[in-house]
């Protein structure tokens, strides 16, 4: 997968792709993000630029910021031998170290064996790659091994440590690794790709992505019919929410949510009302959007656009911003170390909005 078939992270893309072009890509990389937001698929795409046989020079790429092109000074073809073999994981010069299934750990015979290789050059291509998933799980004696090579690279040889927890490697580790960040995805980023590559409708894959917390990894996990009636049932609170008085129907609206589990995704109550809360954030973002009208960006629940637009009139400016901001500080009474009370925090939410 080159650059420019990469959902998001467009000022990324643009900053190695520029360090591609320029031959100023360090040695060694740390890329940090939650998981499932595309870093380990960055570090393939690019292995694909730094060897493709037939790259490719100012590449646009749609999605940037404010609707505008991403101009890509440099990106791999896709289609060469070297970028297909690196995409199917048999190329010579691209190495992928992971946990061990059983122990969970990488261990540090295995960062001998890769270090003990490093120092030939390359055998085929121009450059060798390493990427090293979930780079915080190399024992602590693994990355003392690991660390005189960081010190001094082999020429021709880029270094990638993927991870989700940065804080888990040596802090002589870290020193050595420049660190490229990695922020979610909007949710209309995770609802385009999600249609694009994985052929889901509209409505599926917007209510997927407004639970993914900007995650394609954990949109992929989901469940269609869980997420389909997660939605439904923040859209039915939201339109509660929007309408004058009736405190006793928001309360109503409120303990809906609550009682419930997420099935699809193995959790129970107070995640599936969290869940809930993130979706009808997403909604309120929309709204958001639609009162400014700000051209180029996308609406993360985009086939509801009409739906959304018939409530704007209920949320000005200020409430817009107090709901917003409620449901925030809701999600977040929900999660360690306080776990508030599903309901308390449901009924919270009724009054606040």
């Amino acid at each position: 997968m080159p650059f420019h078939e990469i959902a998001g992270h467009r000022p990324t893309l643009r900053l190695l792709a520029r360090a591609v072009a320029r031959r100023s890509l360090p040695p060694s990389l740390v890329f940090a993000g939650p998981r499932g937001v595309g870093k380990r698929r960055m570090a393939m795409a690019l292995a694909q630029a730094l060897n493709c046989l037939s790259p490719r020079a100012d590449v646009a790429v749609a999605g940037g910021l404010g609707g505008r092109d991403t101009i890509l000074p440099v990106d791999a073809c896709g289609t060469c031998t070297v970028c297909s073999r690196i995409a199917r994981g048999i190329h010579p010069d691209v190495s992928a170290l992971a946990p061990d299934p059983d122990t969970g750990n990488i261990k540090i015979d295995v960062v001998r064996e890769l270090t003990d290789s490093i120092g030939y050059r390359p055998y085929e291509g121009r450059w060798r790659v390493v990427i090293i998933d979930d780079a915080d799980t190399l024992l602590e004696a693994s990355q003392n091994a690991l660390l005189k090579t960081l010190e001094e690279p082999p020429s021709s040889s880029v270094f990638v440590l993927v991870t989700a927890h940065p804080d888990g490697l040596l802090a002589t580790v870290r020193s050595r690794c420049p660190q490229v960040r990695f922020a979610p995805l909007s949710a209309a980023e995770v609802a385009a790709h999600l249609q694009a590559a994985h052929g889901m409708t509209a409505p599926v894959a917007h209510a997927t992505a407004a639970v993914s917390d900007g995650s394609i990894g954990v949109a992929l996990e989901s469940g269609t019919e869980t997420v389909m009636t997660i939605r439904e049932g923040a859209q039915r609170l939201l339109e509660q929410l929007a309408r004058p008085g009736g405190v006793r129907g928001r309360f109503a609206a409120a303990q809906a949510i609550v009682g419930k589990t997420a099935k699809g995704y193995g959790v129970g109550e107070r995640e599936s009302v969290a869940m809930h809360l993130r979706v009808l954030q997403t909604m309120l973002r929309d709204i958001g959007v639609l009162s400014t009208s700000a051209e180029g960006y996308a609406l993360a629940n985009a086939d509801l656009a009409a739906v959304l637009e018939g409530l704007r009139p209920a949320f000005d400016h200020a409430r817009l911003v107090h709901a917003f901001t409620a449901v925030h500080r809701a999600i977040d009474a929900l999660g360690p170390p306080r776990n508030g009370s599903p309901k308390i925090v449901a009924d919270w939410v009724a009054l606040q909005v």
